[in-house]
């Protein structure tokens, strides 16, 4: 089976031009059409305004997906974490805290989706870090044996924005225990950050090799562009 996954950092909604809009975050989606998408820094805020309630929002402005939410702390009398897009049924999830210290608190979010063929993948959605330390924290938590290293039935697949613009610890940890897309070889530009202009690309992806990367693409469009801070990343894998 085939299965096209994303990872967008939507920077709650509110895009380059300072605009809070989530319908525009929503025709981005439409137009990737992923099977799974990993969304970080969403915010959820039930007062009645059904574009504050970003997740369920986007949601139900798109078919057939199923969602679960990441909640990592609060944020404008509303909630703010991860949140994951499924079209592939959902049979457990979980939020791991990777928090460190006083820093802003920050979540791994797990799914664990029932394929086709009947297998389970293992989707971790994860927002890092912005400081040096803390990121080396955050990655020894991750491959640690609660969380990457726990007992799994299936492949793995992490992805997100690891605010890590050069290659840290974490990056070579996850390098060492997974394949890591290399964008050059598919994509002419690999940055994601900040929209209009990237210059640093801190969104990655990485994979179990039992999962065969067929196409990775940066998403670039007059849309993407100005809709967020950040710009998504697509794979397409073969799931043997």
């Amino acid at each position: 089976m085939r299965l096209r996954v994303a990872t967008y950092n939507i920077h709650k909604c509110r895009g380059m031009d300072r605009r809070l809009q989530p319908e525009r975050i929503v025709e981005v989606l439409r137009d990737i059409e992923a099977d799974v998408v990993a969304l970080q820094e969403v915010v959820r805020l039930r007062d009645g305004n059904p574009k504050h309630d970003q997740a369920e929002f986007i949601r139900s402005s798109l078919d057939d997906y199923e969602l679960v939410f990441g909640d990592n702390r609060l944020h404008r009398g509303g909630r703010y974490g991860n949140a994951l897009l499924s079209r592939i049924p959902i049979v457990s999830w979980t939020n791991y805290d990777l928090s460190w210290r006083r820093r802003e608190r920050r979540g791994c979010l797990r799914a664990d989706l029932r394929l086709a063929n009947g297998r389970v993948l293992h989707l971790f959605n994860v927002h890092l870090g912005t400081a040096f330390f803390e990121r080396r924290h955050q990655g020894r938590l991750l491959l640690g044996s609660d969380i990457l290293k726990a007992e799994l039935s299936g492949p793995r697949l992490v992805l997100g924005d690891f605010n890590e613009w050069t290659r840290g610890l974490t990056s070579r940890l996850l390098s060492a225990d997974l394949e890591a897309i290399k964008m050059r070889q598919f994509a002419r530009r690999s940055r994601t950050y900040p929209g209009v202009l990237p210059l640093l690309h801190l969104d990655h992806i990485y994979h179990d090799r039992s999962l065969v990367l067929e196409h990775f693409s940066v998403y670039r469009t007059r849309l993407s562009l100005i809709a967020s801070d950040h710009l998504p990343l697509v794979a397409d894998f073969r799931v043997p």
